[in-house]
């Protein structure tokens, strides 16, 4: 029992962790089938798996595509696309907290903006880390790329002197900026996937050129010596399109949906600006989470005006509401 309403206390945290667990089970469980389907099919045909055993053909490929991918890319992508690679297999992702956080604060601030002088709303946006608002809401303040977003645009709207029109043009083309760096990984590791079938050849003529040294050699020898080297040109064109592709893919995915606050914060600003209260301007807001984790407006609403901890969230069961 002290189990169970532990758990119905802490919602969010086990559903982070759990779809974050999801994903990297996910994430293997399609791998093994993926290879298990590959090499199940070939033994299955009367292939001897033994033959694909060829570690230095698989050394030219990953060795060659692992250099040349470090020798297109600046060292800050390289690196980049490390993390992006773990976020995707861990599905790190914003979830309905986080958007629950983002809508609060933002339904703080333009409180602030309409009720108080310009002097005590910078306060918050000059010092987010010492701001109550901000700390109220630790997601937003943890993310330190939005949270100059949102303080930057705030800053803009107490100043008073740019149009609606000006504002949105000028998200649009921040937002622009900060997808595309963001999707850097993904379009790094799709050039290595559309070489890989190239490199695969590479191995395959090296092969070739191996088996054209031992032609006095038997025919049982010279085989092997030309299976070794055909090996090469599938392992590129698998790892190309069975691994590094779909890979790829879901970087873009998670990156993308890493990217959507950015739009929720311009829809809820430009609402604002265009005079809509606060509590309306964050509906706009919240139409752009897609509608896997989108909160429902009676949710958002008792947490905008009750605080983060005070509601309890669509996650926990009714008996935790009572």
């Amino acid at each position: 029992m002290r189990q169970a309403s532990f758990a119905q206390a802490s919602p969010t945290r086990y559903s982070r962790w759990d779809r974050r667990w999801s994903g990297v089970l996910g994430s293997f469980v399609g791998i093994f089938i993926t290879v298990a389907a590959l090499l199940g099919g070939f033994a299955a045909m009367g292939g001897h798996l033994a033959v694909l055993m060829q570690p230095w053909e698989f050394v030219i490929i990953i060795g060659t595509a692992v250099g040349t991918f470090i020798l297109a890319n600046p060292w800050k992508t390289v690196v980049d696309s490390g993390v992006a690679c773990m976020q995707a297999i861990t599905n790190a992702v914003p979830g309905q907290r986080y958007y629950l956080d983002l809508l609060g604060a933002l339904h703080a601030l333009m409180r602030e903006l309409r009720g108080k002088g310009r002097n005590e709303v910078e306060a918050h946006i000059d010092d987010p880390s010492s701001s109550e608002i901000f700390k109220a809401f630790p997601s937003v303040l943890g993310d330190p790329s939005l949270l100059q977003f949102i303080c930057d645009y705030v800053r803009l709207i107490i100043m008073g002197n740019a149009r609606t029109h000006e504002i949105e043009a000028l998200m649009d083309e921040e937002i622009h900026t900060i997808v595309k760096s963001k999707l850097a990984p993904y379009h790094a590791l799709v050039t290595v996937s559309e070489a890989m079938p190239a490199l695969g050849i590479v191995a395959a003529v090296l092969g070739v050129i191996k088996a054209m040294g031992a032609l006095d050699q038997s025919p049982k020898l010279l085989g092997g010596f030309i299976g070794a080297a055909l090996v090469g040109t599938f392992a590129g064109i698998f790892l190309s399109y069975g691994i590094i592709s779909p890979f790829a893919i879901k970087i873009k995915m998670t990156r993308e949906k890493k990217c959507r606050p950015y739009i929720i914060v311009k829809q809820t600003l430009l609402a604002f600006m265009n005079g809509a209260m606060p509590q309306i301007a964050v509906e706009h807001g919240r139409k752009m989470i897609s509608s896997n984790e989108r909160p429902s407006i009676d949710v958002v609403e008792n947490e905008t005006i009750a605080g983060p901890k005070a509601v309890p969230t669509e996650a926990e069961p009714k008996a935790a509401r009572a």
